[in-house]
């Protein structure tokens, strides 16, 4: 759960890169895996995931500070912390 201000710090898919000439529509895809070539690929063994503030768990993405879970309980952004949803009345279970 992220806030709307939060949604740009996301990083971005890795996909095909398409290059569109200048001289028509045409265009021509580079036959690459580009999840195994990028700079952004996903590295577990790395220290960039810091862990939830919370309950110490690893946290999902790299700027983030809490978890999934504690902050869908809380309501909370999981980057910034601020209040999305007031969960008062809501029934929420962590299964």
């Amino acid at each position: 759960m992220v806030c709307e201000k939060c949604t740009k710090k996301l990083s971005k898919l890795a996909t095909v890169h398409i290059d569109r000439n200048k001289a028509g529509p045409s265009k021509k895809v580079t036959n690459e895996n580009k999840l195994l070539s990028s700079k952004m690929r996903f590295k577990p063994d790395k220290d960039e995931y810091k862990k939830c503030r919370i309950c110490g768990h690893r946290t999902h993405h790299v700027k983030a500070y809490y978890c999934q879970e504690c902050a869908y309980q809380k309501g909370i952004c999981a980057m910034c912390g601020t209040k999305v949803i007031e969960v008062m009345k809501y029934k929420q279970t962590s299964v």
